[in-house]
C-alpha cells in the first residue's frame, strides 16, 4: 500500500534532521614543511595558493558534514650552520603563539619565509613539525616541499625514528621533491602508494596509470624521503614539473589537491542507523547511501 505524501514528507523532514543532528565531522591538521634555501622562492610562492585550493575542494567535498581543517608552517634551511627549523605563528587573532590556522593565516605565514639557507635536514624539519598538538579525531596530513636530500645536522633523527613517528599517530606524508616518477616511458606528476601514476594531460588536468614508480633522484632523496612518504600511504610527487610552470604545473596541483582529499575522505562514514531505519521504512534506503557526492578518478 502506497504511504501518503504527506507521511513520506514528515518522515524525509525528520531524516533530515536527524542526519544533521548525527553528522560526523570531517577534520583534518596540515602541516607543509618547506625548505628555505636560495632555490624555492617559486614553492614558497605556489604554496599559500594551494592550500587555499584544497580548503575549497575539502569543504565542498565534506557536503552537508560539519567540516574543519586547520593548518601549520614550517620552513627549514640553516644558513652556514647557523639558525633552526621555524615553526610559524598561524593564530593571527588570538595572538596565541605556534598553534594551527586558517588559509588566511598560513598565507600571512608564508610571506615571512625566506630564500637563503644552505643546510637543509628534512629530518629536523619534521620532528618541529611533530610538536604541533594534533587532533585526536583529524586526519592528519604532512606535505614535505624541498629540492634536496637530507643534510644530516642530527644523528639522532633518522629515516626510521621520522617513519615510526609518522606511524604512531596515523599520518600520511606527501612529498614534493626534486625526483623523476615515470609510467613506463611517460613521465609523471607524481604516485601514491598504490603505484597509480598522475600524467599531466596537456590541458590542465591529467590521467592515470598503474605500476608507477621513482626512478630517480637528487642524491639521495628517494631513501631520505620518498621511501617514507609512500611507507605511510602517502604520495611523492616531481617538483621539477611544478616548476615548469603552465599547463603542466595546473596538472601538478589539481593532481596535488585532488590526492589529498581523496587521501582525508578515504574513510567513509557509517549511515547513522536512526536515519537508516527510517529510509527502509519508506523504501528509500537504496537512494540515501550519502548526502553527498564522492569524486573519484578514472584510472587509465
Amino acid at each position: 500500500m502506497n504511504k501518503p505524501l504527506t507521511t513520506i514528507a514528515a518522515s524525509l523532514a525528520l531524516l533530515f534532521t536527524v542526519s544533521a543532528a548525527n553528522a560526523t565531522p570531517i577534520k583534518t591538521d596540515i602541516i607543509s614543511i618547506i625548505d628555505e634555501s636560495g632555490s624555492m622562492s617559486g614553492e614558497q610562492a605556489w604554496l599559500p595558493g594551494m592550500i587555499a585550493q584544497l580548503d575549497a575542494a575539502l569543504d565542498a567535498e565534506a557536503g552537508v558534514d560539519p567540516f574543519s581543517a586547520q593548518y601549520g608552517l614550517v620552513g627549514f634551511g640553516r644558513f652556514n650552520n647557523g639558525g633552526n627549523p621555524r615553526r610559524f605563528d598561524m593564530n593571527l587573532l588570538t595572538g596565541s603563539l605556534d598553534e594551527f590556522g586558517s588559509t588566511a593565516g598560513l598565507t600571512a605565514a608564508a610571506a615571512n619565509l625566506v630564500a637563503n639557507g644552505s643546510v637543509e635536514d628534512g629530518y629536523e624539519a619534521l620532528d618541529l613539525a611533530f610538536s604541533y598538538n594534533l587532533r585526536a579525531d583529524a586526519v592528519h596530513n604532512y606535505i614535505l616541499i624541498t629540492d634536496e636530500d637530507r643534510d644530516n645536522t642530527d644523528n639522532s633523527h633518522t629515516a626510521s625514528s621520522i617513519l615510526n613517528s609518522l606511524v604512531s599517530t596515523n599520518a600520511l606524508l606527501n612529498a614534493v621533491l626534486n625526483v623523476n616518477v615515470f609510467c613506463g616511458q611517460t613521465r609523471a606528476l607524481g604516485l601514491d602508494s598504490a603505484g597509480t601514476g598522475y600524467i599531466a594531460n596537456g590541458l590542465g588536468g591529467y590521467t592515470t596509470c598503474t605500476n608507477a614508480q621513482v626512478t630517480t633522484g637528487f642524491g639521495t632523496s628517494i631513501t631520505d624521503y620518498a621511501n617514507i612518504a609512500l611507507n605511510t600511504g602517502g604520495a611523492v610527487w616531481d617538483l621539477n614539473l611544478l616548476r615548469a610552470g603552465g599547463l603542466t604545473a595546473q596538472s601538478f596541483t589539481n593532481a596535488f589537491v585532488d590526492i589529498k582529499v581523496q587521501e582525508t575522505m578515504s574513510n567513509p562514514v557509517p549511515e547513522p542507523a536512526s536515519a537508516a531505519l527510517l529510509l527502509s521504512g519508506l523504501g528509500l534506503l537504496g537512494a540515501s547511501r550519502r548526502l553527498k557526492n564522492r569524486k573519484t578518478v578514472n584510472k587509465c
